[in-house]
């Protein structure tokens, strides 16, 4: 509603408001709280992936003896730096007709895995003097069969779903 002081020029107008403001106080802040809790939780969890079982089956293993190391690159910068984001260290126990099936927990996405068949158990590939490894080595879903070393793209696999397989065969030189 306008109302035109009659006292100030035409162009002086006043206001008149009949708008109340009330402020409510919150009668329970332990409500609020834990609303605001549930609330972060919810957002929290929504956004986690949760790793997955993935099997990996291993063909080819000429001895009971060592132990089998997975390593696991994310891309061809980490393969190429021989910087794992994760390595699984697995016995041999289970071991029959030269083949072993272990499972790893990794989160979903595209990894590349490399395996040493670490048989004298010093936590590394041992190599001859001119540089050819003497343990058996294997790549994710690939058998090298030339004598070059495998680029990331070779080898990567893509763990979408819990029920991704994974094969790798050991070769000897």
């Amino acid at each position: 509603m306008f109302l035109i002081d009659r006292d100030l020029p035409c162009k002086y107008l006043r206001f008149k408001t009949n708008v109340k403001f009330k402020f409510y106080k919150m009668k329970n802040t332990k409500a609020l709280a834990s609303s605001l809790f549930m609330a972060l939780l919810l957002i929290l969890f929504s956004s986690y992936t949760k790793a997955q079982e993935t099997q990996v089956k291993i063909t080819g293993i000429r001895s009971g003896k060592g132990k089998i190391i997975l390593n696991v690159f994310r891309n061809n910068e980490t393969y190429d730096n021989q910087q794992p984001c994760k390595v699984f260290t697995f016995d041999k126990k289970e071991l029959a007709n030269g083949s072993l099936v272990v499972t790893c927990r990794l989160e979903p996405g595209i990894y590349g895995i490399t395996l040493v068949d670490d048989e004298n158990g010093n936590g590394k590939i041992d190599k001859n003097f001119i540089g050819m490894p003497k343990e058996g080595f294997g790549f994710s879903n690939f058998f090298m069969e030339k004598m070059k070393k495998p680029v990331f793209d070779d080898f990567k696999v893509d763990l979408k779903s819990p029920e991704s397989k994974i094969v790798i065969r050991v070769k000897y030189m």
